[in-house]
């Protein structure tokens, strides 16, 4: 989905000294995260695979197969997860100090360049390939190229959004978050600053996230009642306890580095909880598992009544955040990773991060938005190419020529689109007085 890096947005981290070296022990908080960075590539092919399997009709099929492939939308929880813990970070840094948190402009500045350019390429070669009804309408061009088509509430198109484009209501979701996290920022700082220790700011912080959490769930209510309103589903205000979930992880990550005494509550928690990332796992498996079943909906996204759907937001909840704290929680990795062939990498919980930070996880990682922005309108083209109908075909064969042609587009993009942009809002930014680095 939409990319940010695994590095803070703010690197000028000012981590307390520790009498050992803390790197070793306590979360990393600064620098490229690479176990991070692995999950956003894990997400990007769930993604992929789900949206294949579902236009193949494989994943609307009954029995247990369909259900679990149906259950790779959680990508999208994972990506909303990722977002949370690691553009709030500055925000919680800022408030477990009690100081002022980052200056809003040159953070959303940062957000549109590295969100908005790729974006607008591929959402123009949708439009001009196949939009031939609305290729003369501003309004249609506008709501594609602002990301607020999902706030049409009678739309032209069928589905999550126009042709080519269906997977871009997430996008619209993350862009909405983008645009408020410094309000929920200040509004979090505001609460905790009542606190007068570092355990008590960060207590009200995992507080206020879990009342964020709460909110997303109440916000099923107006979603079905009176009536229910299909297009709510693509709207930011059910996802906030997707987002909270990283934000929480955001929260305790830096209270472990400040937390008074020698051995702490929060960092013990976060010690058990990097050193057993199998168990963490596992329960992430339990919730995809769950969300497999009829409990969480039907298949199609958006449908389900409000005890569906609030199963679903809660599936997503806690598959995200047990699937990402192992690593978000884990230590800075003191030296290069395990070959996942060596017995050693399956020792110890050093399978996570051997598979997280493998090369073809790494670069998945860097292309993960191209995958993320290209694999509609790859599929339709091959789709158009092989004459298939929709919920039709082999969803292997269309899997991997599928999956191969987004890649070939992802570099591309992220070669002549992404990296250009990145490189600009650097320069820019560094040129502007005052403004932070990125």
């Amino acid at each position: 989905m939409a990319p940010h890096s695994s590095a803070p947005e703010d690197r000028d981290v000012h981590v307390p000294s520790r009498a050992a070296d803390p790197r070793l022990v306590l979360p990393q908080v600064d620098g490229r995260h690479e176990a991070l960075d692995g999950i956003r590539a894990v997400a990007a092919l769930m993604v992929l695979v789900f949206h294949v399997a579902s236009e193949t009709g494989e994943a609307l099929a009954p029995g247990v197969h369909g259900g679990l492939l149906a259950s790779l939308d959680l990508a999208v929880p994972l990506f909303f997860a990722l977002s949370g813990v690691l553009l709030y970070r500055p925000w919680a840094r800022a408030a477990l100090d009690g100081v002022r948190g980052p200056r809003a402009r040159p953070y959303l500045w940062r957000r549109a360049a590295r969100v908005l350019p790729a974006y607008w390429v591929v959402a123009v070669a949708a439009l001009l390939v196949y939009a031939e009804d609305e290729i003369d309408s501003p309004r249609h061009w506008w709501e594609v190229l602002t990301l607020t088509f999902p706030f049409n509430t009678d739309p032209s198109w069928f589905g999550t959004g126009p042709y080519g484009l269906g997977q871009m209501w997430s996008l619209s979701v993350e862009v909405s978050f983008y645009l408020l996290l410094p309000l929920f920022g200040l509004l979090l700082a505001l609460w905790a600053r009542r606190g007068r220790s570092v355990d008590a700011r960060g207590t009200r912080l995992l507080a206020g996230l879990a009342v964020m959490a709460v909110l997303g769930l109440a916000a099923l209510v107006p979603q079905f009642h009176p009536e229910p309103h299909a297009y709510m589903h693509t709207w930011l205000p059910r996802t906030m306890g997707l987002f909270a979930a990283g934000m929480a992880l955001a929260v305790l990550s830096e209270w472990a580095w400040r937390e008074p005494g020698a051995d702490g509550p929060v960092r013990r928690f976060c010690r058990t909880v990097a050193a057993s990332p199998g168990v963490c796992w596992l329960l992430a498996g339990g919730f995809f598992v769950l969300n497999a079943t009829d409990a969480a909906g039907s298949r199609f996204i958006g449908s389900g009544d409000i005890w569906t759907s609030a199963v679903h937001s809660l599936t997503g909840i806690g598959f995200a955040f047990f699937l990402v704290a192992p690593a978000a929680l884990a230590p800075r990795p003191a030296s290069a990773p395990v070959p996942l062939r060596r017995a050693a990498a399956w020792r110890d919980g050093r399978w996570m991060e051997a598979l997280l930070r493998h090369r073809v996880c790494q670069f998945l990682a860097r292309i993960s938005y191209g995958v993320f922005l290209w694999q509609f309108m790859v599929l339709y083209l091959w789709r158009d190419f092989t004459g298939q109908e929709i919920y039709t075909g082999s969803f292997w064969l269309d899997a991997v020529p599928v999956t191969a042609g987004t890649i070939l587009f992802a570099m591309a993009t992220h070669r002549w689109v992404e990296e250009p942009s990145r490189r600009w809002s650097h320069r820019f930014f560094q040129r502007g007085a005052g403004a932070p680095k990125v």
